[in-house]
C-alpha cells in the first residue's frame, strides 16, 4: 500500500558538489538548510556525464546502453555524416511517473530532458530545452500552453550561450529563470500533484558562459573582470527562488535537490581528427584551406581507419568493412585496431608535455546491454578537462578555447544529491558517493512503491 507522501525534485543541471556543498554554501541559505538537515551526497553521473542521457538515466533507473542513448546526436548506422537527434520518443523505458501512476499518483513535470515532443502523463508536463520554440506544442495537456502564456508571455526553454555578448547571455539567463519559477510556483499551488520534478537548464548555461570569469585556476581568468560574480549571483537567484517554492509546500513533502553531472574549468580543446591524421588513422584527399567540420572534409575513405566527433567527450568510429559504405578494417582485425587506438590515445600528452589522464572505453565495458547506435570508442580527454574538437584545419592539436563558440567549462563526473524530510525521517548525514542509477529506486521507496526487479541501482535509504 503506497503512502500519502509527496516528493518535490529540484533539478539543477550541472550543479557541482564543490560549489553547492563548499564554496558557495554559506551564500545559499535555503539550499544550506536542506543540506544541513538532510542526507547529501556526491552523485556519480552516467557514462557519458552529459545532459542527454543523464537525466533519462536518472528517472528510468536504466543505463545509457539499455536506453540506447549515448548523447544528444547519434550516427546513423553505416553512415559517415548523417546523424539523428534524440528526443522524448527515444526513451522507451518506464519512468518514475509511470510507476507511480499505477497507484493513481499524479505528476507535474517541467523541463526534464529529453521531454520534447510532450507526452501524456497522469498530471501535467512542460517540455525541455530541446523544444524548437514556444510556437510548437510544448505541454500536456495542450491547454496548459495558454495558461503559461497568460502567466509569463512567451515561455523560454533555453538561451544562446555560445556567443560573445556576455551581457546578453546574463540578462537572458536571469529573465528565463525568473519566468520559469513563476510558472513553477503557479503549478505548485494550482495543480494537483504527488510528484513534482523540474530541471533548470540555466545553471548549466551560466557555467559554460562564465566559468573563466570566476575560477582563478582557469587559464583564461583575468582578476577583477566585470563578470567575476555572475555565477554566484545566479546561484543566489536560484536559492531565493527555491526558498519561495519551499514556502509553498507542507511537511508532507520530501524535497530532493539533484544534478545530472558536475562542472569544472575547461583546459582547452583537443583536436581529435588532426591527431588521427597525424597518427595515420585518417587520410585526406585535400587539406582544408580553412577550419571546417569533419563532415565537410575531403576524406579518402579508402585509406581511413577511424574518424571522430567532438563534444564534452569524444566518440571514435572505425571504418569497418561491410558496416560502413567504404569500410577498410576487416572484422577480424576490428579488436586489434580498437586496442591499438586505445593504446595510442592513452599516450597523448598536453602542450606542456604532461601525460594526459585520458580515459578510453569500449562501450560494452561500460554497459551490460548495448542498444541503439554506440560509438566504437568513448574518450574522456584528461578526465574530461579537455573538450574534444571535431573540426579540422588548425595544424595544431591544442586549442585554448572551444572550437564551436565560447565555452569555458566542461562536465565533471559527480553531481549533487540532497534529500530532506521536514518530518525528520531521513538521517542527517553525508555520503561520499551514490550512483545516478540509485535515484529512481530511492524515489519509489519514498512512495512505498516496490522497486521493479530489473531496475538498476539501489534505494540509498536501505531496502
Amino acid at each position: 500500500m503506497v503512502n500519502d507522501r509527496k516528493v518535490l525534485v529540484i533539478g539543477l543541471d550541472s550543479a557541482p558538489p564543490e560549489l553547492v556543498f563548499d564554496r558557495f554554501k554559506d551564500e545559499l541559505p535555503n539550499l544550506s538548510h536542506l543540506i544541513d538537515n538532510g542526507l547529501y551526497a556526491r552523485m556519480k553521473s552516467s557514462h557519458p556525464p552529459i545532459t542527454i542521457p543523464a537525466w533519462a538515466v536518472m528517472v528510468t533507473g536504466r543505463d545509457p546502453g539499455t536506453l540506447g542513448i549515448y548523447g544528444f546526436r547519434h550516427r546513423k548506422p553505416g553512415e559517415y555524416n548523417d546523424f539523428y537527434i534524440v528526443n522524448s520518443r527515444f526513451i522507451k523505458a518506464r519512468k518514475i511517473w509511470d510507476f507511480i501512476a499505477e497507484y493513481d499518483k499524479k505528476s507535474c513535470l517541467v523541463g526534464i530532458p529529453p521531454s520534447y515532443p510532450p507526452f501524456k502523463v497522469n498530471g501535467c508536463m512542460v517540455s525541455c530545452f530541446i523544444t524548437p520554440s514556444a510556437k510548437k506544442n510544448y505541454t500536456y495537456p495542450i491547454t496548459l500552453m495558454k495558461e503559461i502564456q497568460n502567466l509569463v508571455g512567451e515561455y523560454i526553454f533555453d538561451v544562446a550561450f555560445r556567443i560573445e555578448d556576455r551581457d546578453l547571455i546574463r540578462d537572458n539567463l536571469f529573465d528565463m529563470t525568473v519566468k520559469r519559477f513563476k510558472v513553477l510556483n503557479h503549478f505548485i499551488e494550482k495543480k494537483k500533484w504527488d510528484f513534482f520534478m523540474f530541471v533548470e537548464i540555466g545553471l548549466d548555461r551560466v557555467h559554460h558562459a562564465f566559468w573563466k570569469y570566476f575560477d582563478k585556476e582557469h587559464h583564461l581568468y583575468e582578476p577583477g573582470n566585470k563578470y567575476e560574480n555572475v555565477i554566484l549571483d545566479y546561484y543566489k537567484l536560484l536559492d531565493e527562488k527555491i526558498g519561495d517554492m519551499l514556502s509553498k509546500i507542507d511537511e508532507n513533502t520530501y524535497v530532493i535537490v539533484v544534478s545530472d553531472h558536475g562542472a569544472k574549468r575547461m583546459k582547452g580543446a583537443f583536436v581529435l581528427n588532426e591527431w588521427l591524421i597525424e597518427q595515420g588513422y585518417m587520410t585526406l584527399k585535400k587539406e582544408p584551406e580553412k577550419i571546417i567540420n569533419i563532415s565537410e572534409a575531403d576524406i579518402d575513405w579508402s585509406k581511413t581507419v577511424a574518424w571522430g566527433w567532438g563534444g564534452y567527450y569524444a566518440r571514435v568510429f572505425i571504418n569497418v568493412e561491410g558496416r560502413e559504405k567504404m569500410g577498410i578494417v576487416k572484422k577480424s582485425d576490428y579488436e586489434d585496431v580498437r586496442d591499438q587506438l586505445i593504446s595510442d590515445l592513452k599516450k597523448i600528452r598536453d602542450p606542456n608535455g604532461r601525460l594526459m589522464d585520458n580515459k578510453v572505453f569500449k562501450p560494452e565495458e561500460l554497459y551490460p546491454v548495448l542498444n541503439g547506435d554506440p560509438p566504437d570508442l568513448m574518450v574522456y580527454f584528461d578526465d574530461l578537462y579537455w573538450r574534444s574538437a571535431g573540426t579540422i584545419g588548425y595544424k595544431n592539436l591544442y586549442l585554448p578555447e572551444n572550437d564551436i563558440g565560447p565555452d569555458d567549462a566542461v562536465h565533471a563526473q559527480h553531481g549533487i544529491f540532497v534529500l530532506y524530510d521536514p518530518q525528520g525521517t531521513v538521517p542527517h548525514k553525508y555520503i561520499d558517493e551514490i550512483d545516478i542509477l540509485d535515484f529512481t529506486p530511492t524515489v519509489l521507496n519514498l512512495f512505498d512503491v516496490n522497486k521493479p526487479a530489473d531496475l538498476l541501482g539501489k534505494n540509498i535509504l536501505g531496502e
